[in-house]
């Protein structure tokens, strides 16, 4: 395990001598960014010994929450610095209107992709990433999804060239292949990321945001799938209880295959998760087909594992009762005024489907 107090430390004297605005960029791509301190350790949870990660996972989160809030004030110090130094040397013309205010928010979906990796990040699971732009064998052929099937049509899939070799992903699965291929077993990981499809309607949009997973170790079951399923569901909805069920399906890269529904009731015209007499379907999952692992170059007699996947765009609709998926991509500054989070007071209480 890092030694975490060391590195909150270190990370403290470099935000300590930040001086000016650009050294605070700097200093914050260094810490959060794609490369930096927080972020490869994150990555490296899924290293870790399995008595490790959780406890591992719940100081990181307290280490980064720390670090924002720190840098927080330093920004809002030299905001204040810069008004106080206009205030001595300008002078201020009463007779102007005042002006308009507006303070950035976050995203719902950067919110939910934050909230989701969270939580699997407790259970050991690490963060992987793929390029948008991928070849027909990571989307298609090594998934398991034959030259035939539906999926690989032009008007299901956006093709960059006329030979169909390069197109935008049709799903964050890609990132499963490259990370068995690159690596060795056990694997334990999320890929979160956009994803593109030819569709758009009221839940459907042609970019849209999703997040795979993947657990492949010796004597993996269906069992444990289940587990991790109800954790997530449990933890995300913040409910104690909720009500699962697997209905048997199919999916070229998983067998068995299965979508997910969870238990809800109308309740003051609102949505309620955990109990009723509903059923809301929220994510499909299935245990790794043995082609995928032959595919990836991992035995099928030796190991074997479970992937799902879970639509963000979906999830941010369903626990902030947002009705129209189109609208996470229109820009309309009023709509993220509204369903946006600010960044030092994010609320986690569950809004209903009557905002």
């Amino acid at each position: 395990m890092e030694n975490l107090e060391r590195i909150q430390s270190d990370i403290l004297d470099k935000i300590k001598n930040v001086s000016d605005r650009n050294s605070y960029e700097k200093i914050k791509t260094e810490i959060f960014g794609k490369k930096g301190i927080i972020t490869e350790l994150f990555k490296k949870i899924g290293t870790l010994e399995q008595n490790e990660r959780k406890e591992y996972a719940s100081k990181l989160n307290f280490l980064k929450t720390k670090v924002n809030e720190i840098l927080e004030k330093k920004i809002e110090s030299f905001d204040q610095s810069e008004i106080n130094k206009k205030l001595k040397n300008e002078k201020i013309d009463i007779t102007l209107p005042g002006r308009s205010y507006f303070s950035g928010k976050i995203h719902p979906v950067s919110q939910v992709i934050d909230e989701v990796t969270s939580i699997f990040s407790e259970i050991g699971f690490s963060v992987e990433e793929g390029p948008d732009i991928e070849n027909e064998y990571y989307n298609f052929s090594a998934l398991n999804t034959p030259e035939n099937h539906p999926a690989r049509d032009m008007h299901d899939t956006f093709y960059l060239d006329h030979s169909k070799d390069l197109l935008l992903r049709t799903h964050t699965s890609p990132v499963q292949i490259r990370t068995m291929i690159k690596s060795k077993p056990p694997f334990k990981i999320i890929a979160p990321g956009r994803t593109y499809r030819h569709d758009s309607d009221q839940t459907h949009s042609p970019m849209f945001h999703q997040l795979e997973g993947l657990h492949i170790d010796k004597n993996i079951n269906m069992g444990h799938l289940k587990g991790c399923l109800y954790y997530f569901v449990k933890k995300f909805f913040e409910v104690e209880k909720v009500k699962i069920r697997f209905r048997p399906s199919h999916f070229p890269f998983t067998e068995p295959s299965a979508e997910v529904d969870i238990g809800y009731k109308i309740e003051d015209g609102k949505i309620k998760i955990g109990d009723g007499d509903k059923w809301l379907e929220i994510l499909g999952c299935g245990m790794v087909h043995p082609n995928v692992l032959k595919n990836a170059k991992v035995n099928p007699q030796k190991y074997q594992g479970y992937a799902f996947g879970v639509g963000i765009d979906r999830l941010a609709m369903l626990k902030y009762g947002i009705n129209d998926l189109r609208a996470f991509f229109e820009s309309d500054i009023r709509w993220l005024e509204f369903y946006g989070f600010d960044p030092l007071d994010v609320p986690t209480n569950y809004r209903g489907l009557s905002r």
